[in-house]
């Protein structure tokens, strides 16, 4: 579902991606950790270049995102992106921040598209706040509600930036359910995290980034259980 080939990416004279390489098969959970600053977060946009990246390829379920013949608006309308910052539309409620893009962007008819809502929104356990405006949501409700929208377009890849690191450590565990729940239902993620819980839990494979590069990938109770490379040890041994 995912390739990436080489990917490099630069600020100024500083190498943020240093040639990485990586697949995700469809239907894989994998999941980003290193430490902050080790490009977890630029490599996640480039998937869908919300980053230009200055050397290598990215193909998202076959496609090109650099392919001149292709419209990078279609591409990114498949992958879903859930950050960090949680950015509902205040002026609108839950329901109506859902069926936002499936009518404006895809010309979804409303009752269809409301249909959907309904359903993504039980899905996310939150069927009764249909009606409500973010600010009448707790943190996790609102990112529960932003997961439902990027669900709403049906996306073939889910990416996750950091989503439960601006939350109340009472609301992370409401979010991470819904996000465990994807990932058994067989949806194509990429989760960049600190949660080593749900790493550990949720994860079909597992990669360590640190200074740019993958420095070692595996199963997660592999890394977690017996990490292969010093680096990879040390970063554990600081936040389990």
């Amino acid at each position: 579902m995912i390739h990436v080939r080489n990917l490099t990416k630069r600020f100024g004279s500083h190498a943020v991606l240093r040639d990485v390489t990586l697949d995700v098969p469809r239907g894989e959970c994998l999941v980003v950790i290193g430490p902050s600053g080790s490009g977890k977060t630029t490599f996640l946009r480039c998937l869908n270049r919300l980053e230009e990246y200055d050397e290598g390829s990215v193909e998202i379920d076959g496609r090109d995102l650099k392919d001149p013949k292709e419209n990078i608006y279609k591409i990114r309308q498949s992958i879903g992106f859930v950050f960090q910052r949680i950015n509902l539309f205040t002026h609108l409620t839950a329901l109506e921040n859902i069926i936002e893009a499936p009518c404006l962007v895809r010309g979804q008819p409303k009752a269809e598209a409301i249909k959907r809502a309904e359903e993504l929104l039980d899905r996310v356990g939150l069927e009764a706040k249909a009606n409500s405006y973010p600010h009448e949501l707790s943190g996790g409700q609102q990112q529960r509600v932003a997961i439902a929208r990027a669900l709403a377009m049906d996306p073939k890849v889910m990416l996750f930036d950091e989503v439960t690191s601006a939350l109340d450590p009472e609301m992370v565990g409401e979010v991470l359910e819904v996000m465990k729940e994807l990932a058994r239902s067989g949806t194509t993620m990429v989760v960049v995290t600190h949660e080593m819980g749900f790493a550990r839990e949720a994860a079909d494979r597992v990669i360590m980034m640190d200074d740019g590069e993958i420095v070692e990938e595996g199963r997660s109770n592999e890394i977690f259980d017996s990490p292969k490379t010093a680096r990879t040890s040390a970063f554990l041994s600081k936040i389990l």
